[in-house]
């Protein structure tokens, strides 16, 4: 047999048609091609996409907060800071479809969100959801540790409000966005909030930043705010509020002090409260700031004012003699007395809190245009202008609208309406000489000239009338204040219970001290008291009077009383020896 090569086998051969081959060289050329396009397309003109795409899986771009302004008292002291929290944000193009049911359930809980309600938010099509607002950086410690893909934490701040509820009305607070909702916090939003920031940062598939590629804008921190109000102040009048509401069992209660040499306000307390670090259980009634936004029928503590125009008019003088009597018929109701009276003179008007006497001198010798420029020259009917939220106007209606029944109702505080702010502020005009003293929340150390309202003489007068109205056989007894003169004016006022006077009041005591150089003003409000009497005399004058030993004390005012006082507690006289403050009347220098 022929001996043959392995090369030259018969089986060997290649019988395939030379165009097969053809075509499969063609094919994979033009797969190398389709390749070769692809990758210029992708390395070339399609670069920006899938560079876009795979920023968009790795790159964020995060807000930096500002630092929202600190809010100070006017000593100093922090009433209202930001402390450091966390978001929770759910970046949902890399959060897992098939997340598991116990990292759900477990991520819910440290939420304190139902399961249902996370699921929806994990499913919405926006690339950024917030899960939460503010959560704790030890709830945020958590969180992390569960490791799901495409839950980032973002560093936040969250409000805190040092005095609680004693400071709420100021103060206010912010919702969960940083964002002033009430009190200072919203009406100096602008200034405290500041502006954000933004920076890109790169993430790995967890949302953990490991780089920060740049800072796109700085963040610009919120301006600082310093009050006028003295937090032991309004401590201590918030408390006093606070017992009085309590002790009498009424709705509410409230109380301001004033500065009347600066016009600072002092304190500015309402009772129900709330706790602006947890407002889970907040209602309307306790957002109420009722010495700003409650308006009312003043009452008797309308009657120092009616007093001031006469006198400042010269048609009465303290001592000029009155007659009285049982009643005095106006319209078709008459006015009456809660204590029948024959003659009084006009400073016994004021200490007895005579309706009568006090609706005569304005019948007999005031128009209605004199009263309602005398009223609306000191504030009233007029919003104040103190950069506060909902302060109101209260109302004083046109004279040229006023008939006889009118005219003697508002004499004594029916008919007209105000806010406790706005009494307090009229009584300026009694400690500061005449003056209206313009005020202000603000820091404001500074003495500030006022308006003249009526003449030294007659502010001097009715500061004298005013002091007997807390010396025996006046209504308020129980607003002396241990180791100073003081004065004021008693109001015990009806409530409109629909269409009429029910058997529901409130009870008021605005006044001043120390009288020889007045240098504070307060006024107290507690409404529908319930239990120990009803009369301003008896509810409000005593908050008053621990106000008023409290606060002169803390703005280290010399003790101008050097007799003896009868200070009435619970009904049971105490004889206060006020020798442990005998010092000469002293007339202190604005």
């Amino acid at each position: 047999m022929k001996h043959l090569g392995f090369s030259t086998t018969p089986n060997l051969v290649l019988r395939l048609p030379m165009w097969r081959s053809r075509v499969m060289l063609f094919l994979l050329f033009f797969v190398f091609m389709l390749l070769l396009i692809r990758a210029f397309w992708i390395q070339g003109p399609g670069n920006a996409f899938y560079e876009a795409k795979g920023v968009r899986g790795t790159q964020r771009e995060l807000e930096l907060p500002a630092y929202r302004g600190k809010i100070l008292d006017r000593n100093g002291q922090i009433i209202a800071t930001s402390l450091e929290a966390k978001s929770v944000i759910a970046y949902n193009d890399t959060v897992p479809d098939d997340l598991s049911i116990e990292k759900i359930h477990q991520l819910a809980s440290l939420l304190q969100m139902g399961e249902p309600e996370l699921r929806k938010k994990l499913k919405e099509e926006r690339k950024q959801v917030f899960l939460k607002r503010q959560v704790d950086p030890e709830v945020a410690k958590q969180i992390r540790q569960l490791e799901i893909p495409g839950i980032g934490l973002n560093n936040e701040y969250r409000r805190f409000y040092p005095e609680g509820e004693a400071m709420a009305h100021v103060v206010g607070f912010t919702n969960v966005e940083d964002r002033g909702q009430e009190g200072m916090e919203l009406s100096r939003e602008k200034d405290l909030a500041g502006h954000p920031g933004q920076r890109r940062v790169v993430v790995d598939r967890l949302g953990r930043i490991v780089e920060e590629l740049a800072i796109l804008q700085l963040p610009q921190n919120g301006k600082d705010l310093q009050l006028s109000i003295d937090s032991k102040i309004q401590f201590l009048a918030y408390n006093a509020v606070k017992s009085a509401v309590e002790k009498h069992r009424a709705a509410a209660g409230g109380a301001v002090v004033l500065d009347t040499q600066t016009g600072e306000i002092l304190a500015l307390a309402n009772y129900p409260s709330y706790n602006p670090n947890d407002r889970k259980k907040l209602t309307g009634e306790q957002l109420r700031n009722r010495v700003l936004t409650d308006t009312f029928e003043p009452g008797s503590t309308m009657k120092p004012l009616t007093v001031a125009i006469a006198l400042e008019k010269g048609v009465v003088a303290p001592n000029t003699n009155m007659v009285i009597g049982a009643k005095y018929l106006i319209g078709s109701k008459p006015i009456t007395d809660a204590h029948p009276y024959t003659n009084l003179t006009v400073s016994q008007v004021i200490q007895k809190s005579s309706n009568i006497g006090t609706a005569k001198i304005a019948m007999n010798n005031l128009t209605a245009e004199e009263m309602w420029n005398f009223y609306t020259s000191i504030g009233l009917g007029q919003a104040p202008k103190i950069g506060f939220p909902g302060a109101v106007a209260g109302t004083v209606h046109p004279y040229k609208n006023w008939v006889p029944t009118d005219q003697s109702r508002i004499s004594f505080g029916y008919g007209i309406s105000t806010s406790l702010f706005q009494i307090a502020r009229s009584y300026t005009i009694f400690a500061r000489d005449g003056e209206l003293v313009p005020l202000t929340i603000e820091r404001s150390p500074s003495f500030k000239p006022g308006t003249q309202i009526i003449s030294a003489k007659t502010a001097i007068e009715m500061r004298s009338m005013m002091e007997t109205v807390t010396e025996p056989g006046g209504t308020a007894v129980k607003a002396q204040a241990e180791g100073y003169r003081v004065g004021g004016k008693t109001g015990t006022a009806h409530k409109l219970v629909g269409k009429g006077y029910g058997n529901k009041y409130r009870a008021y005591f605005a006044g001043l001290a120390p009288i020889s150089a007045p240098r504070i003003v307060v006024a107290v409000m507690i409404d529908e008291p319930t239990a120990g009497g009803h009369y301003g005399g008896d509810v409000a004058a005593p908050v008053f009077s621990t106000i008023v030993s409290e606060t002169l004390r803390t703005l280290n005012v010399l003790p101008d009383s050097n007799g003896r006082q009868m200070v009435l507690q619970d009904q049971n006289p105490v004889d206060i020896q006020s020798a442990s403050v005998k010092v000469q009347s002293v007339v202190l220098k604005r």
